[in-house]
């Protein structure tokens, strides 16, 4: 293919290429044939700070950039963090995106967050409705800095010509997630909370808020593929959902995760504790149209994927 050509013969740079999602673009790039990819390690570069900003490019000299890098968490720590979300996530990606101009980068892709999107939006959310509102609270500060990445690449490509695009991927799930119970979102969360309730012997599960919202989910085998077709044929300045059709409630959801974990206790809802945005589904059309995107991954076949990465993972010692 002419366009995997392109991408095979540029030093590419991911920053976030060690965490969850990066890994997976780190590895369908290379599959592509990419030798020179450069992933900035957190315990060398602060991608907060100036400073490192500027070493990373000297250290990489890259002709694209995949933007993964990113401060992220369910609810919980949402609620906690929203300065440290907003400050952090706002400052890599500007930062990121002046300095690739100054270095002349062919393309930067930055990788934004369904967060981004209104509270209210109507269903599918579609991308022309991203400013007809204000995102979900709880979420609103990640959300935002997110978004300005947007406003900041079609504002560069105006005045700048500048090669950037802005991709808006689904929840994501899938092996190696976040299992951290203060930092996960809500997939890794309720497996861990099942397991640790069937190592524990306990008969009730109680899971945040109501049940009621829905998610739509997608296997980061998924996402990655979408960021690679993305970088290798995708050059406009319009904001692209990248996702799955998939549509779930919160309670099915944790049903689901309960049968598939072998949980077969009760599941209480705490309704004290916020439930997020009240639903989330996607239009995923202009990915496809565009680039050729489309899911392939079952979300109950992903599910079982997820779940037997953890379990593995969790009694790999005895």
């Amino acid at each position: 293919m002419k366009n995997s050509m392109i991408l095979r013969n540029k030093n590419i740079m991911v920053t976030g290429g060690s965490g969850f999602l990066g890994r997976y673009v780190v590895l369908r790039l290379k599959e592509k044939g990419c030798k020179s990819i450069f992933v900035p390690k957190v315990e060398d570069y602060d991608l907060v700070k100036s400073e490192y900003i500027e070493k990373v490019f000297s250290d990489s000299n890259p002709d694209i950039v995949i933007h993964l890098a990113a401060v992220v968490g369910g609810i919980g720590a949402n609620r906690e963090n929203p300065g440290k979300f907003f400050y952090d996530n706002l400052m890599m990606g500007a930062q990121l995106m002046e300095r690739a101009r100054l270095n002349k980068v062919k393309k930067f892709v930055a990788i934004g967050t369904i967060c981004c999107y209104p509270k209210f939006t109507p269903l599918p959310f579609k991308e022309k409705d991203l400013w007809n509102g204000f995102p979900e609270e709880t979420n609103a500060p990640y959300g935002l800095a997110k978004k300005m990445l947007l406003v900041q690449s079609q504002a560069y490509r105006q005045q700048y010509g500048f090669n950037s695009v802005f991709l808006m991927p689904l929840n994501l799930y899938g092996p190696g997630d976040n299992f951290d119970e203060k930092s996960s979102h809500v997939i890794p969360a309720l497996i861990k909370k099942c397991f640790d309730a069937i190592d524990k012997k306990d008969h009730k599960l109680v899971v945040w808020g109501t049940g009621k919202p829905t998610r739509g989910f997608l296997y980061v085998e998924d996402c990655a593929e979408a960021i690679v077709l993305a970088a290798e044929g995708y050059d406009k300045s319009d904001p692209v959902n990248i996702g799955s059709d998939f549509e779930i409630s919160i309670k099915d959801l944790a049903v689901l995760i309960a049968k598939l974990s072998g949980f077969n206790g009760d599941i209480e809802w705490d309704a004290s504790m916020p439930d997020g945005q009240p639903r989330r589904c996607l239009d995923t059309s202009m990915a496809f149209r565009e680039f050729g995107f489309k899911a392939k991954v079952g979300f109950e076949d992903g599910l079982k994927k997820t779940i037997d990465w953890y379990r593995e993972a969790r009694y790999k010692n005895g």
